[in-house]
């Protein structure tokens, strides 16, 4: 069995049967199939109604959803050679590793909203449907293609996709946000995006009534409809920025500083982790006493409202909302305004950590091991084979020795 974490709300969906539905301390998350015990996780990625597992192997994953609760059993997603799963509320997608991508929910097949379909095949541009990247938001859905276009399908109800929202509430079909991206980011419970183009300038719209979007203070609208250029970026480069439904954390690197990597945080000040009353409208680097100058961020994660962070050193902090025990300190208060290191089972964090990751649902919390599995090597085929006209092919990676 390999290392899987869990704390947090255990109910619609009941994950692991047995247990409370609040758990408020880290335990070892076991598959009631002892079939999947023997299969790697690539990635976990969970939202408000159900939770995906993608084993790394088969490129197959299981979904838990409050659909199948009351057998408490996961269902297999019948599509194959999954490179990527991402849930937000009230959505599921699915990316394949010939660049196509599935997707569900009640605004994107409204009649039938518990059946993938294929939306990168509603894209209007033919040339375009090659995708390279998807990003779930609540309502919402995120697709970076191969000729790095962003699009988005869904909610627009908070101005996410990038329009005005009094007009054009919803669709059905991926609309062209932006050209020239390099990277989107978004979370499972948020209403706003950004999106990163090649010259690491960085856009976002959508809901920022608590400062999500990092505009300052002079901007205090509740929603930004049109894609709106953010300023007083933090010096360095953006690695990425994840979103919860008040606040939002951008991680930045910095080769010449010690450490390389800070976070920096923006929105309302119970999830903001700067221990103030005091919404904060930019985007303001994260300190604490906890955090050592040697000790880099590998990984961080944001849920609706709460974040986890996972250092070099194998240390898991966190911070935000605690109600579900999404903190896994049952000890601390309900909101939690600075960070706290959280205890943790015994792992193998000295041989690999960097082969951790942390993946926050809506208010629960996944820590689980994921070896990168892929070479360079495998990885440009695949960008490559994306890029190709002929992208209906079956394409199929195998391991590559090195010599």
């Amino acid at each position: 069995m390999k290392d899987i974490i869990f704390f947090g709300s255990n109910e619609k969906p009941k994950l692991i049967k047995n247990e409370p539905n609040e758990i408020t301390k880290s335990i070892q998350f076991k598959f009631e199939n002892e079939n999947e015990n023997e299969k790697q996780i690539k990635q976990i990625s969970s939202g408000y109604l159900s939770t995906i597992f993608l084993f790394d192997k088969n490129g197959k994953a299981i979904e838990y959803s409050r659909e199948n609760d009351s057998n408490q059993n996961p269902e297999k997603i019948q599509i194959k050679n999954i490179q990527k799963v991402t849930v937000g509320n009230e959505n599921e997608t699915i990316l394949t590793i010939e660049g196509n991508v599935f997707a569900k929910g009640e605004n994107i097949n409204p009649n039938n909203p518990n059946q993938f379909i294929n939306i990168s095949s509603l894209i209007e541009d033919k040339n375009d449907r090659i995708i390279q990247d998807i990003v779930s938001g609540t309502k919402s859905i995120y697709l970076l293609t191969s000729n790095q276009n962003a699009y988005g399908i869904g909610s627009n109800y908070y101005g996410q996709l990038g329009f005005d929202s009094e007009t054009f509430q919803e669709t059905e079909k991926p609309i062209l946000m932006m050209k020239n991206v390099s990277k989107i980011f978004s979370g499972n419970s948020s209403y706003c995006v950004f999106l990163l183009n090649s010259n690491q300038e960085l856009f976002g719209c959508g809901y920022t009534e608590y400062g999500q979007l990092g505009l300052g203070e002079s901007i205090r609208e509740e929603t930004i409809q049109k894609l709106t250029k953010i300023q007083n970026i933090p010096k360095g480069k953006i690695i990425d920025i994840k979103c919860g439904y008040f606040h939002s954390i951008m991680l930045i690197e910095n080769e010449n500083e010690n450490p390389k990597r800070k976070l920096y945080s923006c929105g309302d000040y119970s999830f903001n982790g700067f221990g103030k009353d005091l919404d904060v409208y930019e985007f303001t680097e994260i300190k604490s006493s906890l955090f050592e100058n040697d000790d880099d961020i590998l990984d961080f994660s944001c849920g609706n409202s709460h974040t986890l962070i996972l250092t070099s050193k194998g240390k898991l902090f966190g911070f935000g909302s605690n109600l579900f025990g999404e903190l896994g300190n049952r000890n601390t208060i309900n909101f939690q305004l600075i960070p706290i290191q959280i205890e943790l089972p015994k792992l193998r964090f000295k041989e690999d950590i960097s082969n951790y990751h942390i993946s926050c649902g809506d208010n629960r919390s996944f820590l689980y091991y994921s070896p990168f599995s892929f070479s360079n090597l495998e990885e440009d085929l695949i960008k490559l084979f994306r890029r190709k006209e002929f992208c209906d092919i079956s394409f199929k990676t195998r391991k590559w020795r090195n010599n």
